[in-house]
């Protein structure tokens, strides 16, 4: 049974830089969590019904982002380095971390999260199969993935969460003693393999019980995360994507602490815990099914726009055929936000002089922006309202899973120039008021579908 422990602290010599308060010994109370075993505990009626809805937001937002939007669903779930990034005075965006990623170079802080973020994915990925038993190593190892500078391997010294000062004996939370971490490593590591029972329970114990145990010296908050993606990964809550929904309650500290000390409590306060975790998980999977939703609507407002474009400079056709290549690239924004000439030569077989026109031509008509390096020399051409929307849903998470209207993110970058409403209303005008669904942009839109169909089942 959980239960605490008294320890004595006495400061190590050579600590002269401590305050007075931090030099002075004396007792604290470590708290050392109860073995879970591989089977999930008993739960109230709300703390089960919320799993459950939880469960289902989660997996209709995986089915939704996952068939289209795959590479925006990979900037959301970067956006936890995003922030980081920012709290360490590195100002990094989603739309500079989408160049850097697709060119291979750029800011180095961007290309660092980037190498981390990937290095992070392959391990969790690794970690999914469910025919692979989890043990202490793999968890060690991928802690070493996530904070590669740190010494590889479980904490031997006494930690402790928040306070003031240095000292355990003014701590927030003091984790178990270094002697029991091994053992309760072990234990989650079990816990993890298990797929049995509701993934959102599952996926919200495994990761109370790390960030209690907080066996590494440090990289314990995102180690704790990658976690959570595994145990979803692994029970198939998870197919397609990672969404990221510990960046919601991590944007909502009141909450997250209070639900971890609900689940600290003796006797454990669990129902609190997994009921406060769903919540978390419906916002984020919510979050992610309204960007699917927003870059469908602005897919067919940026079609309308670039045929209206093409008739207001007498460009015939004003409707480019099924085969276009400018087609192909509207079709693949959301996936492919940042093009260059290369790339579409590359990707779509096509001659250089082509994908110059073709990118020119959606420049021209206002749906890619030019982007260009110090030097004023062109780099790239982005998709800017995509990536727009990436930005204003990924701020949503950082504070809460909320309108940021009402709520302020405290670190990440700012708001696009054009805030969610102009950026939708000046692209969708036309749906409500122009008759959008005529025969012809009907028609148009399935052959935008037939595209898209194609252009997926050639990539796979």
């Amino acid at each position: 049974m959980a239960h605490y422990v008294e320890r004595l602290w006495r400061p190590v010599e050579g600590s002269s830089g401590l305050s007075r308060r931090d030099r002075a010994p004396g007792r604290y109370q470590a708290y050392v969590p109860d073995e879970l075993g591989a089977d999930l505990p008993d739960l109230g009626a709300e703390a089960r019904e919320a799993a459950e809805t939880a469960l289902q937001t989660l997996s209709r937002a995986d089915e939704r982002i996952g068939r289209r939007g795959r590479f925006l669903s990979h900037l959301l779930i970067r956006s936890e380095s995003i922030s980081s990034s920012w709290i360490e005075g590195n100002r990094v965006t989603p739309k500079k971390l989408a160049i850097a990623e697709a060119l291979q170079h750029g800011p180095q802080v961007a290309l660092d999260v980037i190498a981390n973020v990937r290095a992070t994915e392959q391990a969790i990925e690794v970690l999914a199969d469910r025919g692979r038993e989890i043990t202490l190593e793999d968890i060690e190892d991928l802690q070493h993935v996530i904070e590669p500078r740190l010494g590889h391997g479980i904490r031997q010294e006494q930690n402790w969460v928040g306070g003031p000062g240095w000292s355990p004996l003014r701590a927030e939370f003091v984790p178990p003693p270094e002697g029991d971490v091994r053992r309760l490593v072990e234990d989650l590591a079990r816990f993890v393999t298990a797929t049995g029972g509701s993934p959102i329970v599952r996926a919200a114990i495994a990761h109370a019980q790390f960030e209690t145990i907080h066996p590494f010296v440090d990289g314990n908050g995102r180690t704790g995360r990658a976690l959570i993606h595994t145990v979803l990964s692994r029970t198939d809550a998870l197919r397609n994507v990672l969404i990221p929904i510990s960046t919601v309650f991590a944007g909502d500290t009141g909450s997250y602490i209070a639900g971890l000390t609900a689940y600290r409590e003796i006797p454990s306060r669990l129902d609190d815990w997994v009921i406060g975790f769903s919540t978390a998980v419906e916002r984020a999977a919510e979050n992610a099914v309204r960007l699917s939703e927003q870059v469908e609507q602005l897919d067919v407002a940026i079609i309308d726009r670039f045929i209206q474009h093409r008739a207001d400079e007498g460009i015939k056709p004003a409707k480019p055929r099924s085969d276009a290549l400018v087609l192909k690239l509207l079709t693949h924004l959301a996936e492919e936000p940042v093009l260059t000439a290369a790339q579409v030569t590359q990707r779509w077989s096509a001659s250089p002089a082509a994908a110059h026109r073709a990118l020119t031509e959606l420049a021209d008509a206002g749906i890619l922006a030019r982007t260009k390096d110090h030097k004023g020399k062109l780099v790239c051409f982005t998709a800017d309202q995509h990536l727009g929307l990436v930005a204003l849903t990924e701020r949503s998470n950082r504070a809460g899973g909320v309108d940021t209207a009402i709520r302020k993110p405290r670190f990440g970058p700012a708001a696009p120039a054009q805030d969610r409403g102009r950026l939708l209303d000046e692209l969708t005008r036309q749906v409500d008021e122009d008759g959008l669904y005529d025969v012809d942009a009907e028609t148009y839109r399935d052959d935008l579908d037939k595209a898209r169909r194609q252009g997926m089942s050639s990539e796979h």
